[in-house]
């Protein structure tokens, strides 16, 4: 069979094309450059727990570690007042903090590092795959499909005709594959700017991050905003919000915002809450030392595609969606498609696979991505435009209920960042066929990082076994205890190894010594990309068949086939809406999309059926 096309040569596109490998599926990634990505300190990428284990399940886990950093705390800051303070990192406690009020504990931290450390660990891991190779100095120039495959046409050094089973387009906001599929990619330009500097400087909170609103320098207006974030050897990236408009920000501007910040915290830090000298209004602040590495404007857009499937192609990452207003992170959310969309290729490849099977990756991502495109546009009018005056005078404590708004959106908590539920996802098995044991974690939720012992005896964490196949993780306290020739024939296990040969899907037995809410025999069925299917009390073979099928999209064979869609001729995959709202998701257009929104997301609501969003040629 043919390999999978991505076109596009970015983290999301690398990160497919690995995905694919560990899956025994070939790839070809048409790179149109012929060198590697610039060296720009400022660029930088934060990956959220569940994307830097993704990364790093890819082999990219020690070049992650070494070129990021994890933030020890994050700080949001009004004036000079501290708002919240959270500890971050496994079984910290959150310390007192001079007066103000105690850090409370947060979760693991995010990884932050140069985006193209990132990239170029993808490039290396990708290098020592066979089953993947990157063609460079080729440009996209058309596509066709047919009931078996795709052809994609290059022009360049390397132009030619290439064959593939399937294509996806991983080829950034201005998409070559989503202009050929004539996808249109409605949203809004512009919805916040940031001045963006990386420099070499001792601040007063080493390791942690920092959300300054309505600093006192800068005119200190209720709109001001600054975020400083550490990398590694002492870097930081600095943003500054800056106004509505499309105002040039000048050399001399920018040097004079790095100033004002760094002499504004050195003078902050030395009040007589900390011990050092207090001073006016009036009084001039040095500046201490710093050096400048690099510069630059980031301007965050909010577009989502109205298609994510045609036929045999596919759109991932920013050809799919832009997002990041509020401190969401769009590169998250295009790692989260790669992650998605791999094991059903996959399994496509390997076995062939239904409609509702791919369909699903448009139902399940499109909606997790529109959810959490309308979450970031219902909180920009209360964030940005009015201010917080008013709403301070009508809501109590809305000020720091808006800081903590904010601080979700940077740690990825909360509908502006938190992982996507897949809560009516059309690979949901149908409730007769599960009894559905409540667990601590919601069917559509990413499981929780237990550790788990495999058939081997090792002990590793459960997201390391993520991405191959099932995971039927059985809950059995005390099992450590035991040398695993007798855990592994006692009990339940043989008649749940049995069950799990059975299944209609590649699958691993793991045993659990707890998982949070669940009691002792639950088992839990975990899809590839880490979200839950079902919990059960005990082996239930029926049961766990008829799961298993569900996740796969339904009973099919080699023998399925997939129309042709390619660009221009109206294709469109069985049972997909014409328009591409919701694709194999049953009912009006835009149902598919609160898919992913979880509880609390509201009835499903297109964005880009909104007033707000105006289509890409405005």
């Amino acid at each position: 069979m043919d390999p999978v096309i991505v076109v596009g040569a970015g983290p999301v596109g690398l990160s497919l094309a690995l995905s694919l490998a560990r899956m025994g599926v070939p790839s070809l990634v048409l790179d149109d450059t012929t060198e590697q990505e610039a060296v720009r300190p400022a660029r930088t990428a934060v990956l959220r727990e569940d994307t830097a284990h993704f990364v790093g399940r890819l082999g990219c886990a020690d070049a992650v570690e070494s070129a990021g950093t994890r933030w020890s705390g994050w700080r949001t800051v009004r004036r000079r007042r501290l708002m919240e303070h959270v500890v971050l990192g496994p079984g910290q406690e959150g310390p007192e903090d001079g007066g103000h009020p105690g850090g409370t504990p947060g979760a693991g931290s995010p990884v932050h590092l140069p985006q193209h450390a990132l990239t170029r660990a993808l490039r290396a891991a990708l290098a020592r795959e066979e089953l993947a190779q990157i063609i460079t100095g080729g440009r996209l120039a058309g596509l066709e499909q047919d009931a078996d495959g795709v052809s994609a046409h290059t022009r360049g050094t390397n132009g030619t005709w290439w064959r593939g089973s399937y294509l996806v387009g991983c080829d950034g906001p201005r998409s070559t594959v989503r202009k050929l599929l004539e996808i249109r990619f409605p949203g809004r330009t512009a919805v916040e700017r940031h001045a963006v500097a990386a420099v070499r400087a001792e601040l007063p909170w080493p390791g942690e991050a920092l959300l300054h609103r309505s600093p006192g320098r800068q005119g200190g207006g209720l709109g001001a905003e600054v975020c400083a974030r550490p990398l590694p050897d002492g870097v930081w990236r600095l943003d500054w919000l800056l106004p509505p408009g499309r105002e040039l920000v000048t050399p001399d501007a920018l040097v004079a915002r790095i100033r004002d910040s760094l002499a504004g915290w050195a003078a902050e830090a030395a009040t007589p809450e900390t011990g050092g000298p207090s001073r006016g209004r009036g009084s001039v602040r040095p500046v201490p030392p710093y050096e400048l590495l690099d510069t630059g404007v980031h301007t965050v857009h909010h577009r989502l595609a109205r298609r994510w499937r045609l036929g045999r192609a596919f759109l991932a990452g920013d050809a799919a969606h832009l997002l990041g207003a509020l401190g969401t992170q769009g590169l998250d959310e295009g790692l989260r498609d790669a992650e998605n969309l791999a094991w059903k290729l996959g399994l496509a490849w390997h076995h062939g696979a239904s409609e509702t099977l791919l369909d699903s990756y448009q139902a399940e991502r499109r909606g997790a991505v529109a959810a959490r495109l309308r979450a970031a546009d219902q909180a920009l009018p209360l964030l940005r435009e009015g201010g917080t005056a008013g709403l301070r005078r009508a809501l109590p404590g809305a000020v720091r209920g808006h800081c903590a708004l904010l601080t979700d959106g940077h740690l990825g908590r909360g509908p502006l960042g938190a992982p996507p539920v897949y809560a009516r996802s059309p690979l949901a098995p149908p409730a007769a066929h599960t009894t559905g044991t409540p667990v601590g974690t919601l069917p559509g939720a990413p499981v929780a990082d237990v550790p788990v012992t495999a058939a081997d005896g090792s002990v590793v964490p459960l997201r390391d076994r993520l991405g191959q196949g099932l995971l039927v993780i059985l809950i059995a306290p005390g099992t450590g205890v035991w040398d695993r020739r007798h855990w592994q024939s006692a009990g339940l296990m043989p008649r749940l190894t049995d069950a799990v040969a059975a299944l209609p899907m590649q699958a691993e037995v793991l045993v659990a010594e707890e998982y949070p809410g669940a009691a002792a025999h639950t088992v839990l069925l975990v899809r590839p990309d880490g979200h839950l299917v079902t919990a059960m009390s005990g082996v239930r073979p029926a049961e766990l068949h008829a799961c298993a099928t569900a996740v796969r999209g339904g009973p099919f064979g080699r023998a399925a086939r997939h129309p042709a869609g390619g660009a221009g001729n109206g294709g469109a995959p069985s049972g997909s809406s014409e328009a591409g709202e919701g694709a194999g998701v049953p009912g009006p257009a835009g149902a598919g999309e609160a898919a992913a929104a979880g509880p609390g997301a509201g009835s499903p609501v297109d964005p880009v059926g909104t007033s707000v969003f105006h289509s890409e040629g405005d």
